[in-house]
């Protein structure tokens, strides 16, 4: 069983850097010309709905009707595995990642990703302020952003999430515009975050919840916004955990 995940996992990485080197030509004139980054970024959704159908790993998604073309959303996940970012990929319209400044230090996918979407330095106040006036003007052009407000991974105990931080939210209120809370069920088991990187052929589940919306609101009302966000993911994780326990329990009889 090991040896046909390292297999797995081995030709996973594979078409990941080869789909990847495909498209580098494609977000390069994407970066380089004007305005062009949101093309960059469309190529990536197409990339990421590529990538899974080469592992052939199906990704099962619930409640797209909930997100309206032409709307800018904050789009805000569950972080446990190395895997989500591809997985997020399949959110629709132009959507823009907040991720850790360490992936700018990637040869080739550092270049691409810090110039069509942003990287933070966590532990400088300095760059998380400019973080936020980059996705201040970014959803003011229209573009949605997503942001793991665990702040990592580093929840101790998947599928329990680890709390959330309050950026995601106050960005929320402060641009008066919707948070759709989004739940990946299974990555946790698809590629744990054990050290070992070795992926499991496992279905994985995609759930786009109801936007909470942030219109009217203030500074005041982001503990109760990030306390229904936490609950809505949290109590789906748990459902569809607790629904794969049992049908794995059941068929080990």
């Amino acid at each position: 069983m090991v040896l046909i995940r390292r297999i797995y996992s081995v030709y996973a990485l594979l078409m990941f850097c080869l789909s990847f080197l495909l498209f580098f030509p494609l977000f390069l004139v994407c970066i380089w010309v004007p305005g062009w980054e949101k093309y960059g970024r469309k190529i990536n959704q197409f990339w990421a709905n590529l990538f899974f159908i080469l592992i052939f790993l199906p990704v099962k998604i619930e409640g797209k009707e909930h997100i309206k073309k032409g709307q800018p959303y904050i789009f805000v996940s569950n972080h446990f595995s190395y895997i989500d970012i591809a997985m997020m990929g399949f959110i629709p319209g132009d959507v823009i990642y907040i991720g850790k400044s360490s992936i700018s230090k990637v040869p080739l996918f550092g270049y691409y990703f810090k110039n069509l979407h942003i990287a933070v330095k966590r532990e400088s106040i300095k760059s998380r302020g400019e973080v936020l006036l980059r996705s201040k003007k970014a959803i003011d052009n229209g573009s949605s952003i997503v942001i793991f407000p665990e702040g990592g991974i580093c929840a101790p105990n998947p599928p329990e999430m680890a709390k959330f931080k309050d950026g995601a939210f106050s960005l929320a209120v402060d641009k008066q515009i919707p948070i759709i809370p989004v739940t990946l069920s299974f990555n946790h088991l698809i590629l744990p975050d054990d050290g070992k990187l070795l992926l499991n052929f496992k279905k994985a589940k995609l759930v786009f919840h109801s936007p909470i919306e942030t219109v009217g609101c203030s500074s005041k009302d982001i503990p109760k916004i990030k306390e229904n966000c936490y609950q809505t993911i949290q109590e789906q994780l748990l459902e569809d955990n607790k629904q794969l326990t049992t049908y794995m329990n059941v068929n080990t009889l």
